[in-house]
């Protein structure tokens, strides 16, 4: 008989090296993702013999696992009597089902990572009792953010002295979390989401945002049952959605003799990252290169390389499509190109995209990484973009389809117009100076007659 464990591992190999690790040499955020595009646990497959494969893959009824995902075909395809997909890993993109991401817990979380909206007085109140829940109620280790503490709007709250000495601190850039938090809560608008992605630079704890901002496209779950909503997550019972992050190099130009090289600079953003003219009044001309190959020139304002994530942020407001974050995919968008025909591209997501100055430029462009981080980009210099593979783990209130289509009815208003009243052919008829019949009578038909 098959285990539990045997049925989420994609080979021996893996499952011989699950079983020797420790507690604390597993994934920090305690859940797998399934590395075949097929929902078939694959120790499954190798039990089954071939004949069994194929009833297998031909029931779809009721909760049986899908063999095809809603990205990619299935692995095991053919077309034609000679051609199928290569089954080199390395060459062959893995694409997992949305559906079947789901949170489990190895063992119980004992770590949370609580980030607050700072210089807000009206998230002070619901900070303070999440903080009290998870260290008395909870007994669970809190890491907040040390400039959080410094807000002196905090002393006036008298129950918070005896839990700020119970509370783990951290200062951001300087202090590493890698292994030291299982899960994250976010407490303010999108922006609190997008500063927990910076804090990790690799694997992302699953996170868990409420939504107390001003937008909240990223921030699911309202705070007014906080505590049924934590526990749920804290048992394992939610949806995830897996948001990728593109992966930004930049390499800067070397001298023939190499004195002026610098090491690459790496960064990681969950929405975009932006290259425009700066405070220039010229146009940019930027060079576009897809995998090495040279792809187009863009002079206008810029140019934006965001992720389905991006999608509804700075990319949607210069006009591009709205894309759900399971989409594997990049956007590439210009920002008001001196061209009619220039429209929004997307790409596959594992693509690399070079982006550089063009040696007719007038200028030097100014680049941004989720709307901070700003460097300027001058001739020679590379910019390198592609898919990370340290993606954010969002946590679901509902499931990935619900959310985002709520996020888009809320905060953007979607498709939202006044609704059209039905029309009344007989009133309209009746409302008339004519009648039926005198419609019918003065009705000439100038059509000629068949001689």
């Amino acid at each position: 008989m098959l285990s539990i464990d045997s049925l989420w591992c994609g080979s021996a190999e893996e499952l011989s090296t699950l079983r020797g690790c420790k507690g604390a040499e597993r994934s920090e955020y305690r859940f797998r993702r399934r590395s075949s595009k097929s929902l078939i646990p694959q120790a499954l497959l190798h039990a089954l013999p071939d004949s069994q494969m194929r009833s297998h893959r031909q029931r779809r009824s009721g909760t049986w696992p899908r063999t095809r995902s809603l990205n990619a075909p299935s692995p095991i395809q053919q077309f034609g009597p000679c051609g199928r997909i290569m089954k080199n890993s390395a060459m062959v993109m893995q694409i997992q089902d949305p559906a079947s991401q789901r949170l489990t817990w190895y063992k119980p979380p004992l770590t949370v990572l609580v980030i607050k909206k700072v210089h807000d007085a009206t998230i002070l109140a619901p900070f303070v009792q999440l903080v009290h829940w998870l260290v008395h109620d909870k007994s669970m280790v809190v890491f907040v953010e040390a400039a959080v503490l410094d807000d002196t709007l905090l002393k006036e709250y008298g129950d918070f002295s005896s839990v700020r000495e119970r509370l783990m601190t951290f200062r951001a850039g300087t202090d590493d979390l890698t292994d030291k938090i299982d899960f994250i809560i976010c407490l303010g608008g999108d922006g609190t989401l997008l500063h927990a992605s910076s804090l990790f630079q690799q694997s992302v704890p699953p996170v868990m945002a409420f939504h107390l901002g001003s937008l909240g496209f990223l921030t699911p779950f309202e705070f007014n049952n906080f505590q049924d909503q934590v526990m749920n997550v804290l048992e394992g019972h939610a949806a995830l959605t897996l948001r990728s992050r593109l992966q930004c190099v930049v390499l800067r130009k070397t001298t023939e003799d190499g004195k002026d090289k610098k090491k690459p600079t790496t960064i990681l953003v969950l929405n975009e990252v932006v290259v425009d003219r700066g405070p220039s009044p010229y146009l940019s001309n930027i060079d576009l290169f897809l995998d090495g190959k040279h792809i187009t020139s863009v002079q206008g304002d810029g140019l934006i390389v965001s992720t389905p994530t991006g999608s509804t942020a700075y990319a949607v407001a210069a006009g591009a499509s709205m894309i759900h974050p399971s989409v594997p995919a990049i956007m590439v968008t210009p920002i008001c190109p001196h061209s009619l025909s220039f429209r929004p591209i997307v790409v596959p997501a594992g693509v690399e995209l070079k982006i550089k100055l063009n040696i007719e430029a007038n200028n030097k462009a100014s680049v941004s990484f989720d709307g901070r981080s700003q460097l300027v980009l001058s001739a020679g210099d590379s910019l390198y973009v592609t898919t990370s593979v340290y993606p954010v783990p969002s946590i679901c209130a509902q499931d990935q389809i619900s959310d985002w289509f709520d996020s888009l009815a809320e905060c953007l208003h979607w498709n939202v117009r006044k609704k059209q009243k039905q029309i009344d052919e007989l009133s309209d008829l009746t409302l008339s100076s004519d009648t039926l019949e005198e419609l019918d009578a003065n009705h000439h038909d100038d059509r000629p007659t068949d001689t």
